[in-house]
């Protein structure tokens, strides 16, 4: 059944009139143009189009941007008039990034005077690799172990605060700055595009990144959460002086274009300006946890003088052993086993806490049953195998026995504690069966500086307040603690420790009974 939409007759009037307009306004093209006097691709790039195809609302073309960032390196010659401008890089090469403050007077005045913060990624232009960008990367520091994507050259740079690079994020860097002074960033980019391509062989195109920049101003918290604005553009990372080469080529090939040819592409910038975007998604991911490395907040820890031995407490014991009882506390969080009873809710908790954040959305709707019933194959072909394997001996409960383990004991809680059990055994309370106990210390590095940190947090003391470490030797002696007898331990060995009060300052010597 077909249906027809039925117009009044006022309707049928005005729509009559309309068609016999645009009827009009289209005479005589035809006419004035010729028949191959345009194409489509023509009528696709006039403005109308091109407004569509915009993420940005047509209002906003004539809008001065708040800033503007400027890459120091020339675009290639060789990209098209409606296409999006390519930069070519040298991997490990420092490039400036400039920092503009294109604000008109009185626009933003609650920054002026005030710092702002600026993120930058190098993250990937294609999209089918932009929602595998996690496993992307995992592989890429499995291949290089040690290395970053992205740094900053701190010594060239000029005007920025406080840089960071979390170790945990290869290809973000972070810094502050004042938009009245100048302000010049040198980044280096230490990938190439070739390595994230399924073939790695002679003549493989490597794939497009982008750098992107996203800048925020500080909120009643002094956290810096208010998005002000996000520019980014297409780069191509080669070897060293490959770029150079690549710049070279395009440059002589367009030398050989007819000048009909050549009107269709860009021309060569000295320069590449970034063009505004949208904010990078993962915002509330990087914007203000604390970067590894950068924090240098030190509890402060008091040494008790009564026995010679760090104590907080009247009662030693105790003290320990609640210490140990909150450590344990601590890490079970991260460590326990997902229960089958676990709701999607608390699901999605466990994953943060195990450190697999980026697919928390995968698992949205899993409960605890369905991620434990998933395969092992199943795990590495949803994460990828780094995180896979990682995620599956997660879920198993699949610790790893660490490679040495000791056993310790304060000397003023075992002497107490003989004191103790002598004065029972004397007035006839009992027999003579001491209790003493004894606090284990996993070793993974089996280093004197690992075992020193043990130590201290055994004690719930700074690991600066523990000198020196000496384990008792024949005669008595004292000998030093080096990682090379540490490694000659035996596997469940046990020490009495005693402290010694260092003669110079105001910490203490650690020794192995």
């Amino acid at each position: 059944m077909a249906w027809a939409l039925k117009l009044p007759l006022a309707d049928e009037v005005i729509e009559s009139g309309l068609v016999q307009d645009f009827d009009a306004s289209l005479s005589g093209i035809g006419q004035e143009l010729g028949a191959g006097a345009y194409s489509m691709s023509d009528v696709l790039a006039l403005p109308i189009f091109k407004q569509e195809e915009s993420n940005l609302p047509p209002d906003d073309e004539n809008k001065i941007l708040p800033f503007q960032y400027v890459l120091c390196a020339a675009t290639s010659p060789a990209v098209k008039l409606h296409d999006e401008t390519l930069t070519y890089l040298n991997q490990g090469q420092s490039y400036e990034i400039r920092m503009l403050d294109n604000r008109k007077m009185g626009e933003l005045p609650e920054i002026t005077g005030k710092l702002v913060k600026s993120i930058i990624r190098v993250v990937f232009h294609d999209r089918r690799l932009q929602y595998t960008e996690h496993q992307q990367l995992e592989g890429w520091k499995w291949n290089r172990p040690g290395d970053r994507i992205l740094d900053l050259d701190i010594p060239m740079s000029v005007g920025m605060i406080d840089p960071r690079a979390n170790p945990t994020q290869l290809n973000t860097v972070e810094f502050l700055w004042d938009p009245s002074k100048r302000t010049s960033v040198f980044i280096q980019v230490h990938c190439i595009s070739t390595e994230f391509t399924m073939r790695k062989h002679g003549g493989e195109k490597g794939v497009p990144f982008r750098i992107q920049i996203d800048t925020f101003k500080e909120n009643e918290n002094g956290e810096y959460t208010e998005h002000l604005h996000s520019a980014s553009c297409q780069i191509k990372v080669f070897k060293p002086k490959g770029a150079d080469r690549k710049q070279k080529t395009d440059r002589e090939k367009m030398e050989k274009r007819t000048p009909q040819e050549k009107e269709k592409y860009q021309p060569s910038y000295e320069t590449t300006i970034l063009t505004e975007c949208s904010p990078w998604p993962e915002i509330s991911y990087v914007n203000n946890t604390p970067s590894p490395g950068f924090n240098s907040s030190h509890s402060s820890f008091t040494v008790g003088e009564g026995n010679g031995s760090p104590s907080h407490q009247p009662e030693p014991v105790a003290q320990i052993t609640d210490l140990s009882c909150h450590l344990l506390r601590s890490d079970c969080g991260s460590l326990q086993n997902l229960l089958p009873t676990a709701t999607p809710q608390e699901a999605q908790q466990w994953l943060h806490r195990n450190r697999f954040s980026p697919f928390c959305r995968l698992f949205t709707n899993f409960s605890g049953a369905d991620l434990l019933k998933l395969t092992r194959d199943d795990v590495i072909q949803i994460c990828g195998p780094a995180d896979g394997i990682r995620l599956f001996n997660a879920l198993k409960g699949r610790v790893v026995r660490p490679r040495l383990t000791i056993y310790v004991c304060q000397e003023s809680l075992l002497v107490r504690e003989q004191q103790q059990q002598q004065q029972k055994h004397e007035n006839g309370d009992g027999a003579n069966s001491a209790f003493f106990v004894y606090h284990a210390i996993y070793l993974e590095d089996l280093t004197a500086v690992e075992l020193t940190e043990k130590i201290a947090q055994l004690f719930n003391i700074s690991p600066r307040q523990i000198n020196q470490i000496y384990k008792q030797g024949p005669t008595g002696i004292h000998v030093l603690v080096s990682d090379e007898m540490i490694q000659n331990f035996q596997d469940e060995s046990c020490f009495v420790l005693d402290t010694m009060k260092a003669e110079t300052n105001d910490g203490y010597h650690i020794i192995l009974k």
